[in-house]
């Protein structure tokens, strides 16, 4: 499974073309309470082109800590596809909270180019 990345198309842009680039190529689909409760934590690191995504089925929103992660990364709440919100999160520090029926984890500097409203979706390797 890999995690595609679409930029959302500017109004004004009289040429438009496909812009799309793949953000993880390995991705790890978080399906059991224990492994969406664990996410991420007392992991070293995780490989550059590594995204680890939480599924729900519907959207609400949703929390994300810090605890007992070891390394920065970046993270993706998406509705519908859409991201809502992008945000770089620091080791042991950091909480956030938005809207979304899928949250993507992927390693720091990986969502540089994302944006809300951009289009992200997972997609068979």
């Amino acid at each position: 499974m890999r995690l595609v990345h679409e930029p959302a198309s500017d109004a004004d842009d009289e040429i438009f073309e496909e812009r799309t680039e793949t953000l993880a190529m390995t991705v790890e689909v978080a399906d059991t309470l224990v492994s969406q409760a664990r996410g991420l934590m007392f992991r070293r690191s995780v490989p550059d082109d590594y995204a680890l995504a939480f599924r729900f089925d519907d959207a609400a929103v949703r929390d994300l800590h810090m605890l007992f992660v070891f390394f920065p990364i970046d993270a993706l709440w998406v509705e519908d596809g859409v991201v809502q919100r992008v945000e770089r999160l620091r080791p042991w520090r950091s909480f956030a909270r938005a809207r979304a029926d899928l949250i993507v984890e992927l390693p720091a500097g990986s969502a540089a180019t994302v944006n809300p409203g951009d289009r992200v979706r997972l997609e068979d390797a």
